[in-house]
């Protein structure tokens, strides 16, 4: 979280081998949170509407698991899981519509801040990933580097395409 970063401002410089206290423990019960909705979502969803989100948790769960067995990289889950600020918006969005309280107020002000927060906290956090990653190469075994960048090249089109689907659906319809 961004409160880590002023505690901690050690994360800025290595976000491979630093991490504060609870760090660990917060990216280890992250793989089993996106596990539970993992098996979650094969028991109880058809799995072509499920399989992007499928996907998702599985590049997530051998991203995250890395860290979590090597004990590395730790830093660079912590930015990772700022993506899921968002996730808030998202899922309150998804309430909003199974309620169907589409036409509110409560609807259009959670689109917005669900927009905002997709580009602060997605798209930014994703970019700015992928940047870090790209400097630091020569830093990063070449397996670690291979696994970091198929996951940035898998998310980072799947949030560009979520986010246009998002703003289709609820500014230009």
């Amino acid at each position: 979280s961004p409160r880590r970063f002023c505690l901690h401002p050690e994360l800025s410089e290595d976000l491979v081998g630093t991490h504060p206290p609870g760090a660990h423990s917060l990216v280890a019960v992250s793989v089993g949170y996106f596990l539970e909705d993992f098996v979650d979502m094969l028991c109880n969803q058809k799995f072509h509407q499920s399989w992007e989100l499928l996907f998702h948790h599985s590049v997530v769960i051998v991203c995250f698991g890395i860290a979590v067995v090597l004990h590395q990289y730790v830093g660079f889950a912590l930015v990772a899981l700022l993506v899921e600020i968002n996730s808030i918006f998202l899922h309150l969005r998804q309430i909003l519509l199974m309620a169907n309280l589409v036409h509110t107020t409560c609807y259009r002000l959670n689109s917005i801040i669900n927009l905002g927060t997709y580009v602060v906290f997605r798209i930014a956090t994703l970019a700015w990933m992928t940047r870090w990653l790209f400097l630091n190469r020569e830093n990063v075994p070449a397996a670690t580097y291979a696994v970091g960048t198929v996951g940035m090249a898998i998310m980072t089109p799947m949030n560009i395409i979520l986010f246009y689907r998002l703003l289709r659906s609820d500014f230009f319809k």
